[in-house]
């Protein structure tokens, strides 16, 4: 398993501007459901009182998964190329 593989509940952010949600490269959000067989998953983005504000279907390509911790030794760096 790749360091970036999501999984629900994992705080992703955009790696991508996406103008049409009016939502930005760098701009925080929360993977809340799997779809398409692990093909894309379903990011929600909310305010800092927990109030949703955009909730979309992304592909991997599109974010990249947050750690709060030292990856482990184990793991392997995986290249994104948007």
């Amino acid at each position: 398993m790749t360091i970036n593989t999501p999984k629900l509940l994992d705080v992703v952010a955009l790696t991508v501007d996406l103008p049409f949600g009016n939502l930005w490269r760098g701009q925080v959000g929360t993977v809340v459901e799997v779809l398409a067989n692990d093909a894309a998953f379903e990011v929600e983005f909310s305010d800092r009182n927990g109030r949703t504000y955009e909730s979309l279907g992304l592909r991997t390509e599109q974010f990249m998964v947050l750690h709060f911790e030292p990856a482990s030794p184990d793991s392997k760096p995986e290249m994104v190329i948007a």
